[in-house]
């Protein structure tokens, strides 16, 4: 199912709204069930690394080895993502993901258990899901009408928040219950799940008419976007430092059950079950919450919550307030990650999605992981409390970092690239790796529109910049003050065609803007070339430079 037209109505009605489209539906529904068995599988493998090895380090590489992977791979992975079909990234992602958790239950079965061969197939599991997740979340703006996208990214977050709330605790069931073979096979069966989901369902994808980018532009396109976006720059920021400070709660939640609390693990369940309520209530409000409050505002408020959590987990020693606490803790936690997300979907083209997404995850992890670091670390060498009034201290000054860096307030998608391009005709026989092109546009301003091309021209070189163009400058002549030149280069002839069909009919709005400062009789002139080395060549390599006026 195609994405539909932009509704007037930019904000979904509920959150539900997404479920109503099948092809999310089916594949969300899906993805609970895979991350079901994820969450019993890190306690299963934690659990049996446990019992077959004796060193304190191995234990605590199994949850790096299911998190390195994402770190690692995310650039690369986010690439491949917008340059290839994104269901079948998804699929291939999902396969990996079933025929590794397959061959660690296939050797457990026969006996054949290593530390290191654990950790290896926990390492391939996780390498699939990071193949798979980008593209995912790219695929939402593909799939559900523009308007439902930001319900759409909060359902991706209340679901793996609600089963956040049982996985571990039915892992250990299982486990205790049925042995770990059996829990590796369940966890292998999830992960068939939404396989079958992606192999039945298709939706339509608008395609490009340029061959695909090599992974090295590729790559240099989606970090230079991302640094040229103050939208996504200030979300990516935001929400690291946000895990940093917050992640407090749930890292040191086994050791406040433990001893603070007094508890086992009823009573950890419990409590995360309070969490877990308190993300579906923020979630199942998070349209009204859009709808009335700014995305600053909500995120200001969800830094507040968790303070308060952290602070009041310090402070109690009963239960049923720490249960409350964190029901307050998770409504913070799904309303800053789903603000943050949202964030970076909307203010991020088709075309550069996946990167985006995979950028902006590859920090959160890094942030989770610092926090998750140095909160064990201050409650090692100090005490419990400390680290928990830290991180309440922690999260005000995230809040507050919204002077600094505010998030932007944005209510729909960017635009579509308009897709329309006529390549002007050259008269030499470009291949598509021809390059790099020289791209020089002429124009006659007169002295008295000079003030206000310059304003245009500033934001004429953000619009080309990111998508694609390398190298731009603006010269005037100094013998004829009245000749402006914009110079810039790209690679090759196919990445001038691509700069082009990036375009949208908003930045193209700009070239009619500009033409009516311009002064000549004509419209500004366009010269395309071609550089050529000047050091000796081979003789089937020598072509005369190339130069086309248009």
């Amino acid at each position: 199912m195609s994405r539909a037209r932009a509704d007037a109505d930019p904000v979904s009605p509920t959150t539900f709204t997404p479920l109503g489209n099948p092809t999310f539906r089916s594949i969300w529904l899906a993805t609970q069930v895979s991350s079901l068995g994820w969450l019993m599988q890190t306690v299963t493998v934690s659990w049996l690394m446990a019992t077959i090895s004796t060193s304190n380090l191995m234990v605590a590489l199994v949850p790096a080895s299911s998190t390195l992977p994402a770190f690692i791979l995310s650039v690369f992975v986010g690439a491949i993502a917008d340059n290839f079909n994104r269901r079948r990234v998804m699929f291939a992602g999902r396969c990996i993901m079933v025929v590794a958790s397959a061959m660690l239950t296939a050797f457990v079965a026969l006996g054949f258990v290593d530390p290191w061969m654990i950790l290896g197939f926990s390492f391939l599991i996780a390498c699939g899901g990071a193949l798979n997740d980008p593209a995912w979340q790219a695929s939402v703006g593909d799939i559900v009408d523009r308007r439902d996208v930001p319900a759409a990214v909060t359902l991706l977050s209340v679901g793996f928040n609600t089963v956040r709330t049982v996985g571990p605790a039915l892992g250990g069931i299982v486990v205790a219950s049925f042995g770990l073979l059996t829990a590796l096979a369940v966890t292998t069966l999830t992960y068939l799940v939404p396989l079958g989901a992606i192999w039945r369902c298709k939706w339509k994808v608008r395609s490009s008419p340029l061959p695909r980018e090599s992974m090295r532009t590729a790559i240099y396109d989606g970090l230079r976007f991302t640094a040229m976006s103050s939208e996504i720059k200030a979300a990516i920021a935001r929400g690291t430092l946000f895990g940093l400070a917050s992640i407090a709660i749930l890292a040191l939640l086994p050791l406040i059950v433990r001893d603070q609390l007094g508890g086992g693990p009823i009573a950890y369940g419990t409590l995360m079950a309070g969490f877990g309520t308190g993300a579906v209530f923020a979630g199942v409000s998070n349209g009204v919450f859009r709808r009335r409050l700014s995305q600053e505002r909500l995120m200001t408020l969800a830094c507040v919550a968790c303070g308060a959590c952290s602070l009041s987990l310090a402070l109690t020693s009963s239960i049923a307030v720490a249960a409350i606490a964190l029901a307050l803790g998770g409504a913070g936690w799904v309303t800053a990650w789903s603000g943050v997300g949202i964030n970076v979907q909307l203010a991020s083209p088709r075309w550069v999605v996946g990167r985006t997404i995979a950028i902006y995850y590859a920090f959160i992890d890094g942030g989770i992981a610092a926090g998750s670091w140095v909160w064990g670390t201050v409650a090692e060498n100090h005490s419990l409390t400390l680290a928990l009034e830290g991180s309440a201290g922690a999260l005000l000054l995230v809040a507050a970092a919204g002077i600094l860096l505010p998030l932007h307030e944005r209510r729909d998608s960017e635009p579509d690239p308009s897709q329309e391009f006529d390549a002007p005709p050259v008269a030499l026989d470009l291949k598509p790796r021809s390059g790099p092109i020289l791209i020089k546009v002429e124009y006659l301003i007169p002295e008295k529109n000079v003030e206000a091309f310059l304003v245009l021209m500033r934001e004429r070189r953000h619009v080309q910049t990111r998508v694609g163009a390398r190298h731009w400058t603006l010269q005037r002549n100094l013998q004829k003050l009245m000749q402006w030149t914009e110079t810039f280069r790209t690679p090759t002839w196919t990445d001038y065609l691509r700069l082009n069909h990036r375009l949208t009919e908003a930045d193209k709005v700009l070239d009619e803007r500009l033409l009516i400062l311009h002064a000549g009789e004509h419209p500004p002139q366009l010269t395309l070339s071609i550089e050529r080395p000047t050091s000796p060549i081979r003789k089937a390599e020598r072509t005369a430079p190339y130069v086309h006026r248009h």
